[in-house]
């Protein structure tokens, strides 16, 4: 009669668990990626959910980005006035909503709307069975949930980021016509004319990052929920919390992996 043989390693339980959680996330990553650009795909449902996730969040994300760009001014000006650079204003702006606040405030936001909807869908598709009857059915639901999901926030964030950025920037001139009576013409000729390439170009490297991530994170933690109905409540909070950090996590990444070309 044999007895069970216990390997011990040097690494603790909860260790050895998060490099098994890792190497899990990273194979789902990797699956996610291959679907993303290998055919067949969800035309309908992609176009679908473009519709859910980005027409119908721009009132949201315009408000918001109109606020945010008019607070900004108002907070910055006595600032450049203290140095008697009150006319940098524009340029100030053009820089910080466009390079960073524009993208990071439109991330969070859909960190927050749609990565909590997309996990708590797809976690009680996964309590009522939906899911195992699409698989009966024969229908692929992991092409159909999942990538069609990731796929249309992926696509639509920057969209949704230039809007902001937009509307950001006319809140700022707003502002700044309020104090300084300075024409649409000169704000708009100063805005461009502080902004580079790098700087267009993290306008749409970015969303498009996060878009990637907030869907992955969002999809995974709702096609993969328990299937308890608890777990539909878990799986929201958890979306929005794992994309938020990872938001914050890429923002840092991506500006130092661009900040290696000159």
């Amino acid at each position: 009669m044999g007895f069970p043989v216990q390997i011990k390693t040097p690494y603790p339980p909860g260790f050895r668990t998060f490099f098994i959680r890792l190497a899990l996330n990273a194979r789902y990553v990797w699956r996610l990626f291959l679907a993303m650009i290998t055919p067949p795909y969800e035309g309908r449902e992609i176009l679908a959910q473009c519709y859910r996730m980005g027409y119908k969040s721009f009132l949201l994300i315009g408000f918001t980005a109109l606020l945010v760009g008019s607070v900004f001014t108002r907070q910055s000006r006595p600032s450049l006035i203290s140095f008697g650079a009150e006319s940098w204003l524009p340029f100030l702006m053009a820089v910080a909503i466009v390079r960073g606040t524009g993208p990071l405030v439109t991330a969070l936001i859909c960190a927050g709307k749609i990565g909590s909807n997309v996990g708590a869908e797809l976690s009680a598709m996964n309590v009522t069975e939906q899911i195992d009857a699409m698989e009966v059915s024969g229908t692929d639901p992991f092409r159909y949930l999942v990538v069609s999901r990731v796929t249309a926030i992926t696509l639509m964030l920057p969209v949704l980021v230039i809007y902001a950025d937009m509307l950001g920037l006319f809140g700022a001139f707003l502002t700044t016509r309020y104090y300084t009576n300075i024409s649409l013409e000169l704000f708009v000729h100063q805005t461009f004319s502080s902004l580079s390439i790098r700087d267009l170009a993290l306008t749409i490297i970015k969303p498009l990052v996060f878009g990637f991530a907030i869907g992955t994170i969002s999809t995974y933690h709702g096609y993969y929920s328990s299937r308890a109905t608890i777990g539909v409540g878990k799986a929201a909070n958890s979306s929005v919390v794992a994309s938020m950090v990872s938001i914050f996590i890429l923002d840092f990444l991506t500006v130092q992996f661009i900040s290696l070309f000159p």
